[in-house]
């Protein structure tokens, strides 16, 4: 999450006028959708995966293939207002949401400022896309929330030059006022920050100080080592106090931070054509697509109770002249899901599916539709699951790579009461594989590891939730779960992972 300083508004992506027209632009890791014109949108598309490219090259992680269903949905809505009323929450500028089989992010396009000290778009992607590669990258390492926050604030201001090479390093300046304004979260502070409940200003010295602290380790040429150290003792089940122990006198750290964030800073440049551009796919949408984008991002964002009826209503008022628009339908099938009508859903789905018969949530809607009315009815009768199992499978065929057709399936066992089959339990875990940033999906796998005896993975796939700076409930129940397996209380950990902790794959970050 990237936390804004009040009064400042978001620096436009480009200042040139939006197009009228809604375009999908598709790389290898992204899909963008955005009214933006169709060469910027080209040209933030193409920044965006040599970005992923640059964070590999850092990483020393090799870039293999990826499915369809798990490349970043980035959709770009017309201002921070939009962005704001999302959420419902005024201060929010941008979000991003660790979803299998969809993770995606909202930020505008456009804004009032052209201040160059003040958040943009690109920041605010690039350190939730952060996030998400270190997830992908290391799915079961812990990392503590101020260098969570701290190396993607370090990443977030990359800049890109007119030559093809890449910067990185550059400093916050929208971080300016609260570095310079005092030290909110000194060292011995921050290494706990995870344990304590932070006042506003300490909220951004964990994004403010985080920088500062992880930019001195990972660029000024000093205690290089000591970071390597420290995240070693996290990951062997140290304390947050034993792991500081490698940085020696936190209170002399402290004092190099105050000098350092007061100097010149350096940085890293990777020459141009060290990270090359890779393929760019523009798509202008169908009219029944774009009609329907507004409603689409309202439901991929989520709703509720209250929300999803006049959600369901824009869906059908929008789709209705569309009804061979493979979009159109697929968006009117979650939105009447949403809503609980599931004959609808069903009716849209199968629409979808006549518009393009590999359209794999076409599958999705359809089998969750059957599922919801036959737990509605309390069927349990092996006729209907093993009916609703096939609409699945056809998905899975597809796409045998796309997570939500496998965990479906594995909650098709659940919701009929019946023991999951091992190829059930297999298929979860490859979708945690695919999609190790679903906080719920993670809960679920870790339960079948620790059902099967391995106390070890479990704990391991469960540590990295307990650093969440963002999970809250979540961070809580995963310490909780971490605790009992660590006291040999299995049973007490399986009641919980299977009671599903709330707040359990609905974790996102808002970047204010």
């Amino acid at each position: 999450m990237v936390r804004m300083l009040l009064g400042l508004l978001l620096l436009l992506v480009a200042a040139a006028p939006a197009s009228a027209e809604w375009y999908e632009a598709g790389t290898r890791h992204f899909v963008v959708y955005s009214e933006l014109d169709p060469d910027k949108l080209k040209d933030f598309a193409d920044k965006l995966e040599r970005f992923d490219g640059t964070m590999r090259l850092l990483r020393k992680v090799p870039d293999e293939p990826i499915g369809p269903a798990n490349r970043v949905t980035i959709y770009m809505v017309d201002d921070r207002e939009d962005v704001a009323k999302l959420v419902s929450d005024s201060f929010v500028a941008g979000f991003y949401v660790p979803r299998a089989g969809g993770s995606l992010a909202i930020v505008p396009r456009r804004s009032r400022s052209t201040s160059v000290n003040d958040l943009s778009p690109q920041a605010i992607l690039l350190h939730e896309y952060t996030h998400h590669l270190m997830w992908s990258f290391s799915p079961n390492t812990v990392y503590p929330s101020w260098y969570i926050e701290g190396f993607a604030e370090a990443l977030a201001t990359v800049k890109f030059e007119q030559d093809g090479a890449i910067v990185l390093g550059n400093p916050p300046q929208y971080r300016g006022y609260g570095l310079l304004s005092g030290n909110w979260l000194p060292v011995d502070k921050l290494m706990i920050a995870d344990t304590l409940k932070l006042t506003n200003e300490q909220r951004e010295g964990l994004y403010g100080r985080g920088w500062l602290l992880s930019h001195y380790l990972l660029f000024s040429g000093q205690r290089a080592d000591q970071l390597t150290r420290y995240l070693n003792a996290l990951n062997e089940g140290k304390s947050a106090h034993e792991a500081a122990a490698a940085f020696g006198d936190l209170k002399q750290l402290d004092r190099e931070l105050e000098k350092y964030k007061t100097g010149k800073f350096r940085g890293a440049r990777i020459p141009a054509g060290k990270v090359p551009s890779g393929a760019v796919t523009l798509r202008k949408l169908s009219a029944g697509e774009a009609a329907t984008m507004d409603v689409r991002v309202r439901s991929k964002v989520g709703v509720n109770a209250k929300t999803a009826p006049g959600t369901y209503e824009r869906a059908k008022k929008a789709a209705a002249p569309y009804p061979n628009d493979r979009g159109a339908q697929l968006v009117l099938a979650e939105a009447a899901y949403d809503a609980g009508d599931y004959a609808a859903s069903e009716a849209a789905a199968d629409r979808a599916l006549a518009a393009d018969p590999k359209a794999v949530d076409g599958y999705v809607y359809k089998a969750m539709s059957q599922m919801a009315v036959a737990a509605k009815a309390g069927d349990t009768t092996a006729k209907t699951w093993t009916r609703i199992r096939k609409i699945i499978a056809t998905g899975n065929k597809i796409d045998p790579e796309d997570p939500e057709p496998l965990m479906l399936y594995f909650r098709s066992f659940v919701e009929s009461g019946t023991p999951p089959t091992e190829n059930a339990k297999s298929g979860l875990m490859r979708a945690f594989e695919l999609a190790p940033q679903d906080p719920g999906l993670r809960f679920n796998a870790a339960a079948i590891v620790l059902r099967h005896g391995d106390k070890a993975i479990a704990r391991e796939m469960l540590a990295p939730l307990a650093y969440q700076p963002h999970g809250e409930g979540l961070a809580k129940v995963a310490a909780e779960l971490i605790a009992m397996i660590d006291k040999g209380d299995i049973d007490k950990a399986l009641g919980t992972l299977d009671a599903k902790p709330d707040g359990a794959g609905s974790e996102g970050e808002a970047a204010k």
